[in-house]
């Protein structure tokens, strides 16, 4: 039996391993669909502590993979297909086929961003497109953005974008922002921002990266029309689906998705309210807020000090 098992291989994940092996606890490591996590659909990190000069992120996530692996982290890769929560051992299985024992296991199986489906967005996947402002605005400076969106936090990304980039347009599928009050009218009386309302998105267009979009104007209706925009970043902001429906059955959950901790610690409940005890979750599974990789990452740290405490009461 393994004294700690961590899913998913992202800045939480491996940071976590780096902690949980350095406390001697010989970590298994199952890293999942997307090596490295969410943080690898982007270009270049610049807001990491520690490079000075930004870095690729598959760099980044093997040197923290590295660093685990360094102080003893066992790594299995596969996609965990079932688990049993329901008592300790706590039963983790991978690909249906292996399983895995452990009296403490931590979660770090992130939150993967809504795209709109576009087959270009997944050309220009990290050569334009984004879905995280604070990670890539700052490679647009002075440069002309959109952002798809019309809540609160596409209303946040526009203003964030606002404050670095030339123009921002803010593409809208309804003829209102569902954003509250007090951000609507930061954005309609930002003048560097334009609020497409009524406007979908057709496709992105562009050789290398994004050069423009085509939006479609009132669809389905008498005025429709096709409209083309020049841009070289496209963001979007509605919204995150956390990966944690595998843990439903056992583990308490938002409205979201996003599994809940109890107090300031990372230790899970279980859908009843009670506490998981022995169960821990770190970085964007449990974090609808901040979606940065050095909060996941000392969520990670945090979770692993914690599985530690606890495997010593056992």
């Amino acid at each position: 039996m393994n004294e700690i098992l961590i899913i998913g291989s992202g800045p939480a994940g491996y940071t976590a391993a780096i902690y949980a092996a350095r406390a001697n606890h010989q970590p298994v490591l199952i890293e999942g669909p997307q090596l490295g996590g969410q943080l690898t659909t982007t270009t270049e990190v610049e807001n990491f502590p520690g490079y000075p000069d930004g870095v690729e992120p598959f760099q980044m996530m093997d040197d923290l993979r590295r660093q685990a692996e360094r102080f003893g982290t066992r790594f299995v890769s596969g996609v965990v297909t079932k688990v049993d929560f329901s008592q300790k051992p706590y039963k983790v299985w991978v690909e249906d086929t292996e399983l895995y024992e452990s009296n403490a296991v931590i979660i770090a199986t992130g939150a993967s961003a809504k795209y709109l489906g576009l087959p270009s967005e997944e050309t220009f996947r990290g050569r334009g497109v984004s879905a995280c402002a604070t990670c890539d605005g700052f490679f647009y400076r002075k440069k002309t953005v959109a952002v798809v969106g019309g809540g609160d936090t596409a209303c946040e990304e526009a203003m964030y974008l606002a404050g670095l980039c030339e123009k921002v347009y803010l593409i809208v599928r309804k003829n209102y922002l569902r954003a509250s009050e007090i951000m609507q009218q930061r954005v309609l009386n930002n003048p560097k921002i334009e609020v497409l309302f009524e406007h979908n998105t057709l496709q992105l267009t562009g050789t290398d990266k994004v050069e423009g979009a085509d939006l479609i104007y009132r669809k389905g209706e008498a005025d429709e029309a096709v409209k083309h925009i020049a841009i070289d970043g496209f963001f979007l902001a509605i919204g995150h689906h956390p990966n944690t429906q595998l843990f439903a059955e056992f583990l308490a959950r938002n409205e979201e998705g996003y599994l809940l901790t109890e107090g300031v610690s990372q230790q899970c409940l279980r859908s009843d309210k009670s506490i998981a005890h022995g169960i821990f979750a770190a970085g964007d599974c449990c974090d609808p807020h901040y979606r940065q990789a050095i909060v996941a990452a000392g969520s990670g740290c945090k979770a692993a000090i914690d599985a530690d405490k606890y495997l010593k009461t056992l």
